[in-house]
């Protein structure tokens, strides 16, 4: 071991392990430092392979450990905005948040919460990937106990759904479950990219009751994205706000590894320019759910998830940058 310390010291662009060639190394979040000492992160990333909220197709439990994979192609600084997430923040992988009773819903949920709520108490922001859509909800009840927040939802589905089959709570009824619980203020909440057909007409009836901002589409392409990414900054403003991005909201024919895919989505190139532009507001954490690996056998669908992470890695690095300089 020595001989390789000692020849590893010959090159300096190798000191830092995120600079090792992207096949070596046991996987992380984007070749981060595995850690479960959460007093000495600022950002916390981690997994939550569970799907027992699935009512179709199930196989989002292996998301994360894809996603870790097809991350270490992420790099340490973000050619597009210029951001350096590592240089502003301490940042690691805290491991997975699995469901030691993962056959009851209720219970799992409650164990889900309760990891988060460890990483609320220790100061950190959690950065998620999952997992199904159901998993947002315990996460929401972790981070928003002192008081509802705001939400922007980037998803081919608004999940405001409620009872299905005998259960309250599943992939599809989150932001209903989460509204109702006072965990998100629904006037300050935006749902982006809704699409596909509905079992009844008005499936998503509870949204536009509430004053959630639904942008279809339809009308996500009639306005322009820009346009639509104002809005959705405007409505939130200064309130503290979760990201959840549902990787369903984009067209299949990008990324085909979902549960509930949807025709008729935002592209890859798309996704970015839509999360690039929640730049400067107040997240307190976010999720990439909904990724399911037996349906893309490429990895492709896992790669735009990883690139999308980093993309809200870089955002919320810089919430911690702007909250020691406060």
């Amino acid at each position: 071991m020595n001989y390789r310390r000692d020849l590893l010291a010959q090159y300096p662009e190798l000191q830092d392990p995120k600079s090792h060639p992207r096949f070596t190394g046991i996987m992380s979040f984007m070749r981060a430092p595995f850690t479960e000492k959460l007093t000495d992160l600022d950002i916390a990333m981690c997994g939550v392979p569970y799907d027992g909220g699935v009512t179709n197709r199930t196989g989002t439990r292996l998301g994360p450990r894809d996603v870790r994979i097809q991350s270490s192609m992420m790099r340490c600084y973000n050619q597009a905005t210029g951001a350096a997430p590592y240089e502003k923040a301490r940042i690691g992988d805290i491991g997975d948040a699995w469901p030691v009773m993962p056959f009851e819903l209720e219970s799992a949920h409650k164990e889900i919460e309760s990891f988060f709520a460890d990483i609320k108490e220790a100061g950190a922001l959690p950065l998620a990937v999952g997992g199904d859509h159901s998993m947002t909800l315990p996460i929401l009840r972790a981070l928003a106990k002192d008081g509802p927040v705001a939400l922007i939802q980037i998803d081919a589905h608004c999940d405001t759904g409620g009872m299905y089959q005998g259960s309250e709570h599943h992939h599809g009824s989150s932001f209903s479950a989460a509204v109702n619980e006072g965990l998100i203020d629904p006037k300050k909440s935006v749902q982006i990219g809704i699409r596909g057909g509905t079992i009844v007409p008005d499936l998503w009836k509870f949204s536009y009751d509430h004053g959630m901002r639904v942008i279809t589409i339809d009308e996500l392409y009639d306005m322009g994205i820009v346009a639509a990414m104002d809005e959705a900054k405007k409505i939130v403003g200064d309130t503290p706000v979760y990201v959840t991005f549902d990787i369903d909201s984009l067209d299949p024919a990008f990324a085909p590894g979902t549960g509930t895919p949807e025709i008729g989505g935002i592209t890859s190139y798309e996704a970015l320019k839509m999360v690039r532009s929640l730049k400067d507001l107040n997240i307190i954490g976010a999720d990439i759910v909904e990724v399911s690996p037996p349906f893309d056998p490429s990895g492709g669908t896992a790669l735009i998830a990883a690139t999308v992470m980093f993309e809200l890695l870089c955002l919320m690095a810089d919430c911690v940058d702007r909250n020691k300089a406060a």
